[in-house]
């Protein structure tokens, strides 16, 4: 079962008086399992945050399943055994390319209660109240993960009671935790206790420790109802009712009508051109669509590969971009089914020429100087997927709770995780939310409204076949590394390890620093810092997951060294 291949590590727990079937769940062993960095295949290939996830969509492959099968049964098992990201209580964004030429974007995306306000988080003096937009059931937007998943079943091959299974039997039957995920639940307990009427199943009173066994019984009857009874095994019923009653425990505001009238939406697509390249990736409210065309399209006629990777023109001159895309983003970006955004103008070259008139090739900008553009008036904690099949089709899709383990709130009895995304909206305008974004009044409350997003879900295709299959949890962080990991292939002519690997950076206009992991060349720092950079070390940017398809056909997948990200092929 296991390949000898990049980056291996095993952990395991034998527990001897369970029936052998058990270690068998579509060919996978729960309790016995290995991470491994990067796999070459030729027919099919699946990246996640999690061995077991990634290890269940390629056996949806084998048993005759396309990518949209394994992307829909790898999202299901997320949710049981990477539940700080994985779920069923939060949303995402989904796009694909499929072998007949179709593209689709699809928008699962929380959205705001009926009931929720401009003013919710803040107190009668104007103050933002931001623990209770990011902790509690007040802080949950509108689930849309689970109508997620219908919604791309119409493009999948075989039944959903197929794909959800190896989630049930992981629920039901428990897996073996690795040390990280139990360091996570000892991390939280005090939050899961303060924040849950029942200690749900991720505290244990001796604490977690490495080859411990979760299993998760309450989860496992949540998803058997949506097996049995399809969406409205979620959005009604027990499991509706079950939220609801969290709700009143807790002070939320989601209604049953809330949860009945969710729908996900299909978009039409951000597609655009970079030099030989089609880029396909999320529209709003996922503000990815945006601001990777705006910085690709400014890095576009720079000379980026002469520059050299990583050298301290190539990171001045990307810094920059980065502040003036991070800029408008602030500005202008929000849900375009309520607000007005100038898309077509805010990627069109013209305007970027002139937001790159700003740049000054010598010393670093500043962003009290440099805004949000002029528009004429016009009438970090998130898992991603990428999968491939033997067909060509490609499906990249990220999901989020927002922060890690969302709210902290379990639904009692449903046993499962609800976001945090609400503060992902501009709970005031200029202040912060919990990853240092800054939003106006297009990012604002409204009842129903999607809150922006910077999930970045994308794939390049060369002559309209996919070549690259790219993304990344990391908050507003996500969007510089899928940028960056795409100039670290397409213009330093990088191998997909390395693209992934390398150290990265991050500028988002505000705060005015330049971020940077541990690894980044001290020379170069240095550099920059007498350009004018105000440069923090932090520990990692992103977790990005990449699938290229190399001349000949053969799959090149790789999972970032940041965590334990799994690559699987066959």
């Amino acid at each position: 079962m296991t390949r000898n291949l990049i980056g291996k590590t095993c952990f395991s727990l034998f527990v001897w008086f369970l029936p052998l079937s058990l270690f068998c769940q579509n060919g996978i062993n729960p309790y016995h399992y290995s991470i491994q960095k990067k796999v070459l295949c030729s027919k099919g290939a699946v990246v996640s945050a999690h061995a077991l996830a990634s290890k269940t969509g390629v056996a949806i492959l084998k048993q005759g399943g396309n990518a949209i099968d394994a992307a829909i049964a790898t999202q299901l098992a997320l949710a049981v055994v990477y539940p700080g990201a994985g779920n069923i209580g939060g949303g995402g964004f989904l796009v694909a390319h499929l072998s007949a030429g179709t593209n689709i974007a699809l928008d699962f995306r929380e959205k705001a209660p009926a009931l929720a306000t401009r003013d919710m988080y803040l107190d009668k003096a104007g103050n933002p109240l931001l623990s209770l937009s990011q902790n509690g059931p007040l802080a949950s937007g509108v689930p849309g993960t689970v109508a997620g998943l219908f919604a791309s079943l119409k493009y999948a091959r075989l039944p959903f009671s197929k794909l959800i299974q190896p989630a049930i039997d992981l629920a039901e039957k428990g897996f073996t935790l690795t040390e990280a995920e139990a360091d996570a639940f000892n991390k939280n307990r005090e939050a899961f206790l303060k924040y849950n009427s029942i200690p749900p199943a991720f505290v244990k009173d001796s604490g977690w420790k490495a080859g411990d066994t979760l299993v998760q019984k309450d989860l496992a009857k949540t998803l058997k109802l949506i097996r049995d009874q399809g969406q409205k095994g979620f959005y009604e019923g027990e499991t509706a009712r079950l939220i609801t009653e969290e709700m009143q425990r807790g002070k939320g505001i989601i209604s049953q009508d809330d949860l009945k009238n969710y729908k996900a939406r299909e978009r039409t697509p951000a597609l655009f051109d970079y030099k030989k390249y089609t880029i396909l990736t999320m529209p709003l409210p996922s503000s990815g669509g945006v601001v990777l065309q705006q910085m690709m399209k400014m890095a576009e006629d720079q000379p980026l590969k002469s520059f050299g990777f990583q050298s301290v023109k190539a990171v001045h001159l990307m810094t920059e971009i980065e502040r003036l895309a991070y800029a408008d983003r602030a500005k202008y970006l929000g849900d375009a089914d309520y607000f007005k955004v100038p898309v077509k103008t805010l990627v069109s070259y013209p305007y970027l020429n002139q937001r790159m008139s700003l740049y000054n090739p010598e010393k670093a900008g500043n962003s009290k100087d440099i805004q949000g553009g002029t528009i004429s008036p016009v009438s970090e904690e998130t898992t991603h997927i990428d999968v491939y099949d033997k067909d060509g089709n490609a499906v990249s899709v990220t999901t989020t709770l927002n922060g890690s383990f969302g709210c902290k709130v379990v639904v009692a009895g449903a046993g499962f995780l609800l976001n945090n995304e609400m503060d992902d909206f501009s709970v005031k305008p200029g202040v912060p939310n919990m990853y240092g974004a800054v939003g106006a009044e297009a990012n604002a409350i409204a009842p129903g409204k999607r809150m922006l997003s910077s999930m970045t879900p994308t794939i390049v295709l060369n002559k309209n076949r996919p070549y690259l299959v790219v993304g990344t949890p990391g908050g507003t962080t996500i969007t510089t590394s899928v940028f960056q990991t795409l100039m670290n292939i397409l213009e330093f002519d990088m191998n997909a390890d390395d693209a992934v690997n390398k150290p990265k950076f991050h500028h988002q206009w505000l705060p005015d620093q330049l971020f940077v992991e541990a690894a980044f060349p001290a020379a170069v720092s240095e550099q920059l810092k007498k350009m004018g950079y105000t440069l923090k070390q932090r520990e990692q940017i992103g977790r990005t997951e990449v699938i290229r398809i190399l001349p000949g056909g053969q799959i090149e997948a790789v999972g970032d060294s940041r965590g334990e990200d799994t690559a699987e092929g066959y």
